[in-house]
């Protein structure tokens, strides 16, 4: 049976078709971008957390008053054009102690989540690559000290080396690199049979290479996106421990010592505690909102 040549038809290709067949591929993060862009909530806790920081940066420059500096003729001043937040009972600007604070902690979020970073790659992806006795002693040990808790050890190790900054973040470290050290186990364990790995090794690579090039930039997704809610619970930890006088020592200024030294003056005087609380929660609000953001952006599955 032949066919007749006026059933064929050329079909046109429209431009803008074509256009989308020749786009080249997007890179693994610049997907990730675009789907973290249409996430609305996300960007708009990206926005809010690039000006709390740029606030910490310059917000202290701002004004011409030092947060150090007592002023007991303008104690407790109300906010007004010459103190915008007010004064608090030694007349110290409190405009200028709340970005200073924001400084200090939002440095002790980052510090904290770096060094967490470092132990917990770093112990999760030996754990996870060796295997065997070696995962299991790591792994084991990491157990018991998870099962300490957590604020309990901390306010241990603060009453024991006394306060500061160094000794804050080395008591929030202690055991804050474990659920780090799990994630990127777990990740490892499930990359170290893939045939990449496993070409590597036939070429000589040793340990240290496989996981440098290999094993670790393939954990990256889980590991930005648990640092990044890292953050918000190092700079809760920080206010707790400042709240109940474990924190910094004077003249430092962190929300939670300014929250600690507000709570006794709130029925007369409530913007000494008013603005240190709503920043604290803002910025937590802020990174949470940009690690669910960054969480569902790096796994579809989990996008709505």
């Amino acid at each position: 049976m032949q066919i007749s040549k006026d059933k064929f038809q050329l079909v046109g290709t429209k431009i803008s078709e074509a256009e989308k067949i020749s786009k080249p591929s997007l890179s693994f993060w610049k997907d990730v971008f675009i789907r973290f862009r249409k996430n609305k909530l996300a960007m708009f806790g990206l926005v809010l957390l690039g000006v709390l920081i740029f606030m910490a940066i310059f917000g202290p420059y701002m004004t011409e008053y030092d947060y150090r500096t007592n002023d007991l003729t303008n104690k407790n001043q109300s906010p007004s054009s010459e103190h915008w937040f007010g004064t608090d009972d030694l007349g110290r600007d409190v405009f200028t102690r709340t970005w200073e604070g924001a400084r200090i902690s939002i440095f002790i979020g980052a510090a904290a989540a770096l060094i967490d970073l470092f132990i917990g790659v770093l112990w999760g992806g030996i754990s996870g690559y060796k295997g065997g006795r070696t995962d299991e002693f790591m792994m084991r040990f990491a157990d018991v000290l998870y099962g300490v808790p957590y604020l309990l050890l901390v306010i241990l190790l603060m009453v024991v080396l006394g306060q500061g900054l160094g000794t804050m973040i080395l008591a929030m470290t202690i055991t804050g690199w474990i659920n780090m050290a799990r994630i990127v186990r777990g990740q490892v364990l499930s990359l170290k049979n893939q045939e990449y790995v496993l070409a590597a090794k036939t070429l000589g690579a040793n340990t240290s290479r496989i996981m440098a090039k290999h094993l670790i930039p393939n954990s990256m997704a889980p590991i930005l996106v648990t640092m990044t809610l890292t953050i918000p619970s190092a700079i809760f930890t920080e206010a707790f421990l400042s709240f109940i006088g474990l924190g910094l020592t004077p003249p430092l200024a962190s929300w939670g010592t300014m929250a600690n030294d507000g709570l006794p003056a709130l029925r007369y005087y409530p913007w000494r505690l008013f603005f240190p609380a709503i920043f604290i929660s803002l910025t937590i609000f802020a990174f949470n909102v940009v690690g669910d953001g960054l969480r569902d952006a790096l796994d579809p599955r989990l996008r709505k």
